[in-house]
């Protein structure tokens, strides 16, 4: 039997849940269109709130993904692979959860409408209900969810996640979520009843409240350990992708919310969260683990571009298809491409691991047209020359040229670097070479006599040439 408020209402809804925003939007459009002002303004702060906080989690999740700024700083080293994608496919369920209540908030205390945009006082009320009440709350609650009985029907979801991702800070059941509109809501509700409430309060502390949230869940260490060098005071205020994530693989350490205090107060602290702290943060500065193999790529086109992981992950896990939608995001994609083509070098997009080798794809910046404009060639030689000398000098052992980088009239299959370059040690292949390779790999060595049948092609006269070059008879069966 299912556990109470372990599964979301709407989990069968899909994307049809966004519909639970309907009565807000139409209730501001109503006033909008019909009414001379916007009575029930607090409908128009939920949905800008909700959009921000969504904002705040995509953003985190681009700079999380953009593995060209993040790669030395990454705390656990393997990707997130399409189980985990899956699994936190409705990460955002408690940002509608939280709209609902703040609905109901809104309906029952009519004076949220009268909130002054700018109060300060209320800004350090906030603060110390926050560190007097929220904190130690979330403390005890997060323990007490680690037990036998709540952990196995509600926070092992959360837990399920092998690496930690700004998604990751939503994936939870109901009920914790619940638990955290209460950590959230006191200390607003109490300035507000105090008198000291205004609406940027409230926005401030619901922004600034996910942009913690998904910082610890961030798997990047953004926090200098410097800081802490200079003010020891602070590592016991603000915690650290680093502190969190080792709650996360000892699960037993680190359980508070934001600041490690509590962990201190009740003896929960792991103590070697600072020595890996310092050690990510020292690391950071290095080159990182060098790749086996490295796939040289180039981008598509304008609209496959928004596909990449740093701009929307589950787009990015799922085929390509043609999105509605995200035309409004093509001319400013435009732009973008304009500026990788003045500007940009070849970055990393994506790695993976088999069979205990690092393989890298790396994208030159450039898009499939572009290949076929007789000014643009020379650009483009001259990127994919500076990406293999980059890998013989990090000591790559094989350099894959991908699709149009290896296009016989731009650079004959990439003979042109290896001709310019004869002291390069790294391998410049590409996918027809490779296949070679592995064609002659499986013919044995001994063999005196081989009969290549089919079309012809570039592929079937390298295997001709290697052979005879070998002294191995080649007969050829060929079809025209």
């Amino acid at each position: 039997m299912v556990a109470p408020l372990s599964a979301w209402p709407w989990e069968n809804l899909g994307i049809f849940k966004y519909i639970l925003y309907g009565p807000l939007a139409a209730k501001v459009l109503h006033s909008w269109i019909y009414e001379d002002t916007i009575k029930d303004l607090w409908c128009l702060h939920i949905l800008l709130i909700c959009a921000l906080r969504g904002l705040v989690h995509q953003l985190w999740s681009s700079y999380t993904n953009m593995l060209f700024l993040t790669r030395n700083r990454r705390i656990q080293q393997q990707g997130v692979d399409f189980k985990q994608i899956d699994g936190e496919w409705d990460w955002d369920n408690f940002i509608i959860l939280q709209a609902l209540l703040a609905s109901m908030a809104c309906l029952t205390f009519q004076s949220l409408d009268a909130l002054p945009l700018w109060n300060p006082k209320g800004f350090i009320t906030l603060l110390i209900l926050h560190i007097t009440i929220s904190e130690p709350l979330y403390y005890w609650a997060h323990r007490s969810f680690h037990e036998s009985y709540l952990f196995t029907h509600y926070h092992s979801l959360h837990h399920s996640s092998p690496v930690l991702h700004p998604f990751t800070a939503g994936l939870a059941t109901p009920l914790e979520h619940l638990i955290l509109c209460i950590v959230i809501g006191i200390p607003m509700m109490g300035c507000i009843l105090m008198g000291y409430g205004s609406t940027s309060m409230i926005y401030g502390y619901v922004l600034a409240f996910d942009f913690l949230r998904c910082l610890g869940h961030s798997n990047v260490e953004v926090v200098p350990h410097g800081i802490f060098n200079n003010l020891p005071f602070l590592k016991y205020f603000l915690y650290t992708p680093t502190y969190h994530s080792l709650h996360h693989t000892e699960m037993g350490t680190n359980f508070c919310l934001f600041m490690p205090l509590f962990d201190a107060i009740g003896n929960t602290l792991n103590s070697n969260s600072w020595h890996l702290h310092k050690k990510i943060s020292s690391d950071s500065e290095g080159k990182g683990k060098v790749p086996d193999f490295v796939f040289l790529a180039h981008g598509v086109d304008v609209t496959s571009a928004m596909h990449v992981p740093f701009v929307f992950r589950s787009f990015a896990s799922i085929p390509f298809s043609m999105r509605i939608f995200l035309l409004p995001m093509w001319p400013f994609t435009f732009l973008i491409m304009l500026m990788m083509w003045t500007m940009s070098k070849t970055f990393l997009l994506t790695f993976y691991n088999l069979r205990g080798r690092l393989h890298q794809t790396w994208v030159v910046p450039r898009f499939g047209f572009q290949y076929f404009l007789p000014f643009a060639t020379a650009g483009i030689n001259k990127c994919i020359e500076e990406a293999i000398l980059r890998a013989d000098r990090m000591g790559v052992k094989v350099i894959s040229l991908a699709a149009l980088n290896k296009n016989e009239a731009l650079n004959g299959g990439g003979t042109l670097f290896v001709n310019k370059h004869p002291e390069l040690k790294v391998r410049v292949v590409h996918g027809n070479t490779l296949t070679a390779a592995v064609i002659l790999n499986e013919i044995p060595k001994d063999v005196k006599e081989v009969f290549l049948t089919g079309a012809t092609s570039k592929l079937g006269r390298a295997i001709a040439l290697y052979l005879c070059r070998k002294r191995v008879r080649v007969l050829v069966s060929l079809y025209i």
